[in-house]
């Protein structure tokens, strides 16, 4: 059926590649952050902070997305915050009967940072790039070409029908950049990047801080602020502080405006101190426990059910994040294109916590505890296994958990704390037993992403071919109550076999002070700024 126009749909980032986090150069201060540490207490500037320097400013080269490298482009649609999908850069778009063809219509006068016209042939360039270069081009789907037909209409082709693309345009992954300073800048770009958002690249002090200015053509702004045009702030500064206490610490003392991503911990105090507002949201993904499928332990499905049923979330939530989260016991949170309650329910009612049946579960696979030392083995050797965990504190916390928990089970869980590239560079060589590990994305095509046999070998290295025929199905289906019906299956096969431990999805907590207006977005997670006011 032909769409076309506007319509309310269920959830559109974090992709699910990973995180890469940048480190300081040696010209910058050893205070991280130092730079501009008064600024939120005088001139127009607001600040924020973040914990990661973005890898780079190109977006087409960038393996992860945050507010920090993404309010330099606009995205062709979004959502309103009511979720309803509203015009970005492009003011209608249409899908063929057939959902291998998609139309955009760009709204005119909209230009790059440089001055440079959008049109439907800069567009069509930036897709091509993008298609070029981009490590995770992948998840734009099965793209043929990009063609523009006049001055303000593209078209997007798909060998075939790919329903996942509405979100991923509204992700910002596909936003368009300044394709002729792109082309003549090279790799330079994402030191002086281009784009069409309210924000221009000013100044970075790599591992410190990001400046940018806001940008005076700036009109277009989403159909749901009040203020259109320019930003009510000159500055956005990012500051980038990773240590927790210096964090707070910046901002009791006021030279932060708006802290992201509040330690768990913190957030009693900081609701009680006068003139701090706190917003939260619930996260687009999962963090979860990943089985090396190939290993021989983890290739026998009664080991990972075992595990499983090892588990209790509602600690892990209580005292790991504070609360601020929610047990996950299906393989997508609620925030996503494709949840069920019903598959929610099933995997409940599934892996609930059950020591008596983890610990028949291993005894059936041969483990038992013949000397009463509290681990079960088999064959003289004791069930020990290797859990790989990033250094986050809300992480380090949950795997003390969980090592307490599954040895109760009688399984001896050794704990290595590494950082992501180093996690991901071991997954990649298959060199691990199982890694506390994450996802974000906004439509259940993760799944394919990282189940689907052609990406195998991304995460768990499970794969059949059951699924794999569900997971093109669902990315192929243009009707949605249907995509849903193909999930729910391909979530059941994930229920029985339990390649992975579902954990739990954040609540991500934001504290603000000294600022009107600001909004988060809760179903795109972007700040919103364009009707921020400094408190004068």
């Amino acid at each position: 059926m032909k769409k076309n126009g506007w319509k309310k749909g269920a959830l559109s980032v974090l992709l699910a590649g990973a995180v890469v986090a940048a480190g300081c150069t040696s010209q910058n201060s050893n205070n991280p952050g130092q730079s501009g540490s008064d600024t939120a207490k005088g001139g127009n500037t607001l600040v924020i902070s973040a914990l990661v320097d973005p890898d780079t400013l190109d977006l087409h080269k960038s393996t992860w997305l945050s507010p920090a490298n993404t309010l330099l482009y606009e995205p062709l649609l979004t959502r309103d915050m009511t979720g309803k999908i509203i015009p970005g850069l492009a003011e209608k778009y249409e899908v063929s009967e057939d959902g291998k063809v998609w139309t955009f219509t760009l709204r005119k006068d909209i230009r790059f940072h440089s001055g440079e016209a959008v049109t439907a042939a800069a567009v069509k360039d930036s897709f091509d790039r993008m298609l070029e270069v981009s490590p995770v081009k992948g998840i734009v789907g099965p793209i043929e070409k990009v063609e523009a037909t006049d001055e303000q209409t593209f078209k997007v082709y798909f060998s075939t029908p790919f329903a996942p693309f509405i979100n991923v345009v509204i992700s910002g992954m596909i936003s368009p950049i300044d394709p002729k300073k792109a082309k003549e800048l090279g790799d330079g770009f994402g030191d002086n990047p281009s784009g069409t958002g309210s924000v221009m690249f000013e100044k970075r002090e790599r591992g410190a801080s990001l400046t940018y200015k806001k940008n005076p053509d700036y009109n277009w702004g989403p159909e749901y602020v009040t203020n259109k045009g320019p930003l009510q702030v000159d500055h956005v500064m990012f500051r980038f502080l990773k240590d927790d206490d210096t964090r707070m610490m910046e901002f009791k003392k006021g030279t932060i405006h708006v802290l992201n991503d509040v330690p768990a911990n913190a957030v009693a105090e900081l609701q009680g101190l006068p003139g701090v507002e706190i917003k939260k949201t619930m996260d687009l993904g999962i963090k979860y426990i990943a089985f090396n499928n190939l290993h021989p332990l983890f290739s026998d499905v009664r080991l990972r059910k075992a595990v499983a049923l090892s588990v209790d979330r509602d600690p892990l939530v209580k005292v790991a994040l504070n609360g601020f989260g929610k047990p996950v016991y299906g393989p997508l949170a609620p925030t996503i294109f494709g949840y069920s309650d019903k598959i929610e329910a099933k995997a409940k009612q599934m892996y609930s916590r059950d020591l008596d049946q983890a610990r028949k579960l291993l005894a059936d696979a041969g483990w038992t505890d013949t000397n009463g030392d509290g681990i079960v083995d088999k064959d003289g050797k004791a069930l020990s296994v290797e859990i790989l965990v990033s250094p986050e504190p809300s992480f380090q916390r949950a795997v003390q958990i969980l090592q307490s928990q599954l040895k109760e089970a009688g399984i001896d869980l050794k704990i290595t704390v590494q950082e992501i590239t180093t996690i991901k560079d071991r997954i990649s060589k298959k060199s691990y037993d199982m890694a506390l590990m994450y996802y974000g994305w906004y439509d259940a095509d993760i799944f394919y992403l990282l189940f689907e046999k052609s990406n195998y070998s991304s995460r768990m290295y499970f794969t059949r071919p059951d699924l794999d025929d569900l997971l093109n199905k669902g990315r192929a289906e243009m009707n949605d109550e249907e995509r849903i019906k193909i999930y729910e299956e391909a979530q059941e096969i994930m229920l029985n076999e339990s390649p992975w431990v579902p954990l739990w999805a954040n609540e991500t907590v934001t504290a603000i002070q000294g600022v009107k207006g600001f909004v988060i977005n809760p179903y795109t997670q972007n700040m919103v700024l364009n009707d921020v006011k400094l408190d004068k």
